[in-house]
């Protein structure tokens, strides 16, 4: 039976992850900084740890043959792009890389995957709401959109320079916008589909809603169980990367926001306001990931939003009761 660790299981992706391991029948262990906020949890081990401890980095690889790093300090618009929380993202996340790197170096693990995103992709190319470029070979020169861009390119070149030095297997993907079910949906760190979702959940039949910017910024967004099949793709190919996981179903933000309206059935209205927006336009480019995997997304943004609002409504209203 393969070992593996899920650094970040009690966030979004990571507990979905550790769902298709445990289906895969891996025995996998767990940490993170909070237990998984919906209980997604499946592991066999999970252990409330800090990563930006080197002692519990390699208490946590011990014995394991494969280790998927997705322990970040993030979140959306709102917690990105303000400025505000900059040197906490960087050093945050970056410690968590430095550390779980070097101890699974030493500690023999097989294979580490490490989660990149889109916002490393340089601001100029993105410029453009119909014309973003963001195929792999575009990074550089580089000059992301936001310190957390910067520090997603500075670990993408960390994990690389330890295999071309150190020999360790590594596999690094550059994510567009995962959302699904049993993600954070409120308290200002939520993505823009789950924000959106849970503002038109809780706006009666008549109202509007408030969305950042003029609207006609550009995204394409990826659904959960897409994500982590390429991931497992990857895991399971030989080749490292950095390879985009992503849709290439661009969208604006206020259609995006009337797809969101129209699964509703509400009659509901778009106020755009001012606030954080980050790139003018971004696409998935995934020329390189059907060449190297043979993947590409099997269903519509649509059939993924019509999921993830219910279940963000039924999240809204359950909380009500309880309150």
């Amino acid at each position: 039976m393969k070992k593996a660790l899920v650094c970040g299981a009690g966030g979004f992706i990571g507990g979905h992850l550790v769902s298709r391991l445990k289906s895969e029948g891996y025995w996998v262990r767990g940490v993170d900084l909070k237990e998984h906020e919906f209980g997604n949890n499946e592991s066999d081990e999970f252990v409330l740890g800090d990563l930006r401890d080197p002692q519990m980095a390699k208490k946590m690889v011990e014995g394991m043959d494969e280790v998927y790093q997705l322990a970040a300090d993030m979140g959306g618009a709102g917690y990105i792009f303000t400025g505000d929380n900059d040197a906490h993202v960087m050093h945050n996340s970056a410690l968590c890389n430095l550390n779980v790197l070097d101890a699974s170096l030493h500690a023999g693990v097989k294979k580490i995957f490490y989660s990149s995103s889109a916002c490393m992709y340089p601001e100029y190319n993105q410029l453009d709401p119909d014309n973003p470029k963001c195929a792999e070979d575009s990074a550089y020169p580089a000059m992301p959109d936001s310190e957390y861009g910067w520090e997603k390119l500075f670990s993408e070149r960390l994990y690389l320079t330890y295999n071309r030095n150190h020999g360790i297997d590594v596999r690094v993907a550059r994510f567009h916008n995962i959302f699904g079910p049993q993600g954070t949906w409120e308290g200002g760190r939520e993505k823009a589909p789950a924000a959106l979702c849970r503002k038109v959940s809780e706006t009666p039949d008549g109202g509007h809603i408030e969305v950042w910017g003029d609207g006609l910024q550009t995204r394409s967004f990826l659904y959960i169980d897409e994500c982590v099949e390429g991931v497992r793709r990857l895991m399971e190919s030989d080749f490292l990367g950095p390879v985009n996981i992503g849709s290439e179903e661009m969208i604006s933000i206020n259609d995006f926001a009337k797809m969101i309206i129209d699964i509703s059935g509400k009659n509901i209205s778009i106020k755009n306001i001012e606030g954080p927006e980050g790139v003018r336009g971004r696409n998935s480019d995934n020329e390189l990931i059907s060449k190297k995997l043979e993947w590409k997304p099997s269903q519509p943004l649509r059939e993924g939003m019509e999921k993830t609002f219910h279940w963000i409504e039924a999240q809204r209203k359950a909380k009500l009761q309880e309150a």
